[in-house]
């Protein structure tokens, strides 16, 4: 099955490549590596706002890491083109704007994780940090960066 019919199946329309809010790119490219900067989580348009652990469960965080994922395959496709290009998701970086005492960083990331599998199959499994950080740009809960290999 082709990824856009894999993406059609899982009901996801990607969105337009975003414009960056500060002074960066939205990817870069070197050699067969595409880089793609962080992606704030967004609901209805706006910043997803909160803080895991305060006023956000795992939950609703893994909902907020699974909808960057999907504006990452945005940006990766107006990247590279056509996301059948894609070899390998090799590097997944997640932050969770979480209180101190919150430690389930890892599972508001299989959010991203688990679609970059059902997307990719074998070529979403990735290498992956989660980090608990004590507050993100605009309130937002969770940001999410990604490293993919095109061919």
């Amino acid at each position: 099955m082709s990824i856009q019919d894999t993406l059609k199946q899982l009901g996801i329309e990607l969105p337009p490549i975003a414009v960056p809010a500060a002074a960066y790119v939205p990817f870069v490219q070197t050699g067969n590596l595409v880089f793609l900067s962080g992606h704030i989580a967004k609901k209805d348009g706006k910043p997803w706002v909160g803080q895991l652990g305060v006023d956000m469960g795992t939950d609703e965080g893994k909902q907020a890491a699974r909808a960057i994922a999907i504006d990452l395959l945005g940006t990766l496709q107006a990247a590279v083109g056509d996301l059948e290009r894609v070899r390998r998701i090799v590097k997944v970086m997640s932050l969770v704007n979480s209180a101190p005492t919150f430690t389930e960083q890892h599972l508001v990331t299989n959010g991203a994780s688990e679609l970059f599998a059902a997307v990719f199959g074998e070529r979403g499994a990735h290498a992956r940090s989660a980090f608990g950080v004590a507050q993100i740009p605009m309130g937002a809960c969770v940001e999410i960066e990604l490293i993919a290999e095109v061919g």
